[in-house]
């Protein structure tokens, strides 16, 4: 698999009219960083970020020669993720919060969006 072919972390497959890798790297779900690089770049090891896939916190996507590929957002879970463990909460207890925060989020998120377009109806209405 070539890397413009590369499915996202959210198992979407790129569209072949996208634009090549480097242009997408602002893509916050981009498979864009390889376990050694995103272990240092979250300030942990490679071992954390395979338990954290283990909890599925996080699912790296596979480069074609079955290497791990994470995107910032992945990495940014786990980032939130260590600090959790750091402060002595178990890795599970850890990725079982994050997944909830991100829940949460996400809800916040889909809500606000209800309430610009209920805001948008009823001006409309005026």
């Amino acid at each position: 698999m070539t890397p413009e072919s590369q499915p996202y972390d959210d198992g979407r497959q790129p569209d072949r009219n996208r634009l090549p890798v480097a242009d997408r790297l602002d893509d916050d779900h981009f498979p864009a960083y390889t376990m050694g690089r995103a272990a240092e770049l979250v300030g942990a090891t490679p071992a954390f970020l395979r338990a954290l896939g283990e909890a599925r916190l996080i699912t790296p996507t596979r480069s074609g020669g079955g290497h791990r590929r994470y995107s910032r957002h992945q990495l940014r879970l786990a980032v939130r993720a260590r600090e959790l463990v750091d402060q002595g909460t178990p890795v599970d207890a850890a990725c079982r919060i994050v997944s909830l925060e991100e829940q949460l989020e996400q809800a916040e998120r889909a809500n606000e969006e209800l309430r610009r377009q209920e805001s948008g109806a009823s001006q409309g209405h005026r």
